[in-house]
């Protein structure tokens, strides 16, 4: 019944950045963990970021100091933050929210596109 729609997607070139966000199609009364995943091409999905309810975050490594989620709990929305971009950013990333019961929701996916 949920969707999850994804913006801020785009192209920019190295050192750019870029703000994604991403909210339920209707309003989720409890959510736990939320988080931004990517794909490249040719490559498996991998973490991004995650945020819990109590605000805590974890980073891939490639992209600490750089990128920054955050979450509106009122408004169910999820956000991330990329600065200092760069071609290897480039991939599709999909948001995620997690829920009680072991129920996961996926966004669409946002393609985001880093230039050299």
């Amino acid at each position: 019944q949920v969707q999850l729609v994804e913006s801020g997607g785009g192209l920019v070139q190295a050192g750019g950045s870029l703000r994604l966000s991403c909210a339920p199609s209707r309003s989720i009364f409890r959510i736990n963990l939320m988080g931004w995943y990517r794909q490249a091409p040719g490559k498996q999905r991998e973490l991004v970021a995650v945020i819990s309810s109590g605000g805590s975050t974890n980073y891939a490594d490639s992209v600490k100091g750089r990128f920054t989620i955050s979450r509106d709990n009122a408004k169910n929305t999820v956000y991330l933050e990329m600065n200092s971009l760069k071609p290897e950013d480039t991939a599709v990333y999909y948001c995620n929210l997690n829920v009680p019961g072991s129920v996961v929701y996926w966004g669409q996916g946002t393609q985001v596109t880093v230039s050299s």
